[in-house]
């Protein structure tokens, strides 16, 4: 039997990568980070646990990319969804209800990546980190900051900010009410994005998740 090229061995880290990133959303969502462990991911996934820290560095980091993956992948889809549009308004409302969207839909995932983000690791740069931080870059430059030096820093906080008031226990506040003070600060129409009222799947957690974490090839 003749070895396997370096293209096919890239391929298979490359998926085996991948389904440890979904397995840990999946349970950190079913179960906590704190009840979650690197065998469970491991297992879920299909991989060997010394395989784990191949990737990663520790359960923190895995779970930071794992949400990080999750974000940039719905943030992407709903920016192409049709009708496909390039204008800059709209585009960052999609943004916006698409970010405040896996707060409403997925806190214990989201809590738990909020509070990651406090520990003394801070925020992971990762490709997955990266790629969130390109598409809400290109968002704000699209809308038509003039200053995206600052710009998008300024999105990033405002979005990092109305997901955590959407997640403190006790006194969360209502999604809608969060949507709505981040359209008037950027001066958005009610109408763009999803609104509220007409975001028939509210509420509902997707379970299949396969699409997020796809193994074809694209950017990360």
């Amino acid at each position: 039997m003749s070895p396997r090229s370096a293209s096919v061995n890239e391929e298979l880290r490359r998926r085996s990568r991948e389904r440890l990133l979904q397995a840990a959303v999946e349970l950190v969502g079913e179960h906590g980070f704190e009840a979650t462990t690197l065998g469970d991911i491991a297992d879920r996934a299909g991989s060997a646990r010394g395989l784990v820290s191949y990737y990663f560095p520790g359960k923190r980091q895995l779970v930071q990319s794992a949400v990080h993956r999750l974000m940039h992948r719905t943030l992407e889809e709903a920016l192409e969804r049709e009708p496909r549009t390039e204008d800059g308004p709209e585009r960052l409302a999609r943004a916006i209800d698409a970010i405040l969207g896996l707060a409403r839909d997925r806190p214990v995932l989201m809590r738990q990546h909020m509070a990651g983000l406090l520990h003394d690791e801070g925020l992971v740069q990762c490709p997955e980190q990266r790629r969130l931080g390109e598409l809400l870059g290109e968002t704000v430059a699209r809308y038509g900051s003039g200053d995206l030096a600052a710009g998008y820093p300024m999105l990033r906080a405002l979005l990092m900010g109305a997901v955590y008031a959407a997640l403190v226990p006790g006194v969360a506040m209502p999604v809608p009410v969060l949507r709505a003070e981040l359209f008037e600060r950027y001066g958005l129409d009610w109408e763009l994005g999803v609104p509220p009222e007409s975001d028939a799947g509210a509420g509902v957690c997707e379970r299949d998740l396969s699409r997020f974490f796809a193994t074809e090839e694209r950017g990360e």
